[in-house]
């Protein structure tokens, strides 16, 4: 993999394989809508009615690189089960609030989630803050040595290994038919509220993708 450097164009592939996806978003959204089996993250404890304002802002800027992101049109709330921290603790995504979070989870088995690594390490360098932040959350079942090795290799400076050895947060996305598959992301606002997801690798690096996490934020508002 060659090293990014700024300004570089998304990889081709993740450009392929996010216009493709673009294409089939709409059956998605009904997936992803009507799938839920109540068994998944908890919708209840947080009152999401007031993310309707930032979900319409997203929508029209799921196109281009991010064609395949998907708006979650009622709101839900995320709360997925425990994960390993950067610092091997035990921790949940609400440690993170109220920052807007991308959650995105990879292993590094999973071809398409290597290649999309580097891009999201890009994006949390760009709009990292305390407004929001890429919460990865590898998925390599064993120890961290084989993840921690990736992220040293590949350079990935920016995104701190957060590890869930159990497929527990996947198992759980599954279940309330967010997530089909790997590399999965998830954006979600400061109170946990779901905004939208992705099933598939996407340049998070690009312009089109920096604008829906700005409208996210609010930035520009």
């Amino acid at each position: 993999m060659q090293e990014r450097k700024p300004g570089y164009l998304p990889s081709l592939k993740l450009v392929a394989i996010a216009a493709v996806l673009g294409v089939v978003a709409g059956g998605l959204a009904v997936y992803m809508r009507g799938a839920g089996d109540g068994n998944g993250p908890s919708q209840a404890s947080v009152d999401c009615a007031p993310a309707q304002a930032t979900i319409a802002r997203l929508d029209p800027l799921a196109k281009g690189q991010v064609a395949a992101f998907v708006t979650e049109k009622h709101g839900r709330n995320l709360s997925l089960p425990g994960f390993k921290g950067p610092d091997g603790k035990d921790m949940k995504l609400e440690a993170y609030q109220p920052r807007v979070q991308l959650v995105n989870l990879w292993a590094t088995w999973c071809v398409p989630c290597r290649e999309e690594m580097p891009a999201l390490n890009a994006l949390q360098k760009a709009l990292g803050s305390d407004k929001f932040q890429v919460t990865a959350i590898n998925l390599d079942t064993g120890d961290d040595a084989k993840p921690k090795e990736f992220l040293t290799e590949t350079k990935i400076d920016a995104l701190p290994l957060r590890h869930d050895a159990t497929l527990a947060s996947f198992n759980a996305m599954k279940k309330a038919g967010i997530a089909i598959g790997l590399p999965a992301s998830v954006l979600i606002d400061g109170k946990g509220c779901m905004l939208g997801a992705m099933n598939a690798p996407a340049a998070w690096d690009s312009d089109d993708a920096k604008a829906l996490i700005k409208a996210a934020i609010g930035e520009g508002v």
